[in-house]
């Protein structure tokens, strides 16, 4: 039997990660030809054409379908997703760039590689088979790696791109482990295939062993308790750009991961691993928000309180459904515009010699610029889940998720936990508003495209907050 090459029509639904592939290698060779101060062009063409890319994905460019024999999947969520991780991946490198140029950090691999991490990411959202889900998570996992790396000269995160690039691989040792176990249950590395062979395989007990490794492995990317070991020193260490772009856009693809694996994959086993997603869901709320109270440095505050935002985003996976999976899908897209938002913060008020990383850089700030606390105050609201903001109906989505699928015990330790976390949250706002200077004054910086964004970005909390419905919609649809 002969199989007939595709065209380039039935490669339509692969436009956006052609491009952007394109984009990525063009750079690459524009940059060997251009010195320091030419830099900036590679910068601006890496946000333009994520931006291009991102344009192409919500509007449809190209069109969905399955190509690839089934190995590339592009539907609703897909592009939903997609758009996601382009707008906050350009955001993150608009944050970087005179964060970068300031400390000498800023090279052209820089876009190049957020560019192919954006690409390892999109792959791994319209992922229709194991190998592709790999593939994906590989290109994403090791450009995250180097970046977390390109301050050579700091011990500190020399030390962070090895603890993570270590229990990384260990994490993916895991997931494959997994998946060769699904895939010697099922005989087949597709996932609709496997979901169809999943109740009437020889090896059952293979299958389930072969899904918890692969919760496991998920659970790893997402940062969950007690897989969460990486999560403070990698954000520590990291420059501040840096860990803000793996701090947000890789938690989308991570939720697509687990769409794709256990829903389209093992969603017959719902029963067996729903179960361990509400455990990891409980955990994550306990030790992410306890561990949080503790912290002085903002930026590991900001670390284990990503783990207890895990924790509210298993929920709704955990509550399954359609109403479980939207709610969890919209908690993923407002905590990726959250983190952005929260570091860009850092990124605002630091300069060279001064990162303003602890909380008590921030005491003080609203008598010197009392617009960049309002912002700030902004973020921080929303984190806590403070009504009108955005974070407050995230959480409001997740917890009407899980009490509608019967899991009212969850809803509970939920609810506990977000007063728990509140605090850490106040603290940074008390320190704004009523702590006395201490130390070196905090003052933002004079980069007028920064402090727009980061406007931008803090006030949009507020506006998708009072305007939440059509992004909680558009989630719905995904899931129709």
């Amino acid at each position: 039997m002969t199989q007939t090459m595709p065209t380039l029509a039935d490669l339509l639904p692969l436009l956006p990660e052609l491009v952007l592939a394109g984009a990525a290698f063009a750079l690459l060779l524009l940059d060997l030809f251009l010195n320091d101060r030419q830099r900036v062009l590679t910068h601006v063409l890496a946000v333009a054409t994520l931006a291009l890319v991102g344009v192409l994905v919500a509007t449809g460019w190209g069109g969905q379908g399955t190509v690839l024999s089934g190995m590339f999947v592009r539907d609703n969520m897909a592009d939903v997703l997609k758009a996601g991780i382009c707008l906050v991946s350009a955001v993150a490198l608009v944050y970087g760039w005179p964060f970068l140029r300031e400390r000498g950090l800023y090279k052209g691999e820089v876009s190049v590689l957020v560019m192919f991490a954006v690409l390892g990411m999109m792959l791994l959202v319209s992922a229709g088979s194991l190998v592709m889900v790999y593939l994906g998570l590989e290109m994403l996992a090791l450009c995250s790696y180097a970046l977390v790396a390109i301050d050579r000269d700091s011990p500190r995160a020399s030390e962070a791109a090895m603890k993570y690039f270590v229990l990384g691989a260990l994490a993916s040792g895991m997931l494959l482990y997994g998946m060769s176990l699904v895939y010697g249950a099922t005989g087949s590395i597709d996932l609709a295939t496997i979901a169809a062979n999943a109740t009437t395989v020889a090896q059952p007990a293979m299958l389930l062993t072969g899904v918890a490794f692969m919760v496991a492995g998920i659970a790893f990317k997402f940062g969950a308790a007690p897989f969460h070991m990486w999560l403070p020193d990698v954000y520590q260490g990291a420059p501040t750009p840096i860990t803000l772009f793996i701090g947000s856009a890789p938690k989308l693809a991570a939720f697509a991961m687990a769409i794709r694996l256990l829903e389209v994959g093992a969603g017959p086993l719902g029963d067996q691993w729903r179960p361990l997603l509400a455990g990891l869901a409980a955990l994550s709320l306990a030790i992410g928000n306890l561990a949080a109270l503790v912290q002085t440095n903002l930026k590991r505050m900001l670390a284990y309180s990503t783990v207890s935002h895990v924790g509210f985003l298993f929920l709704g996976l955990a509550a399954g459904g359609q109403s479980g999976y939207a709610a969890a899908m919209f908690y993923a897209l407002s905590y990726a515009i959250m983190s952005a938002a929260a570091f860009g913060a850092i990124v605002v008020l630091s300069r060279r010699g001064f990162e303003a990383e602890r909380i008590e850089d921030f005491k003080g700030l609203n008598a010197r610029d009392p617009w960049t606390a309002g912002l700030v105050l902004c973020v921080m609201a929303s984190l806590a889940g403070v009504p009108p903001f955005l974070g407050f109906w995230s959480k409001l989505a997740v917890l009407r998720a899980a009490v509608e699928a019967g899991q009212l015990w969850l809803a509970i330790v939920a609810i506990v936990f977000a007063v728990v976390g509140a605090f850490y949250y106040l603290r940074v706002i008390k320190a704004m508003y009523f702590d006395e200077p201490s130390g070196e004054p905090v003052t933002p910086r004079e980069d007028h495209v920064v402090r727009v964004v980061f406007g931008v970005n803090a006030l949009g909390l507020l506006a998708l907050g009072l305007l939440w419905s059509p992004l909680m919609a558009w989630c719905q649809r995904a899931f129709a």
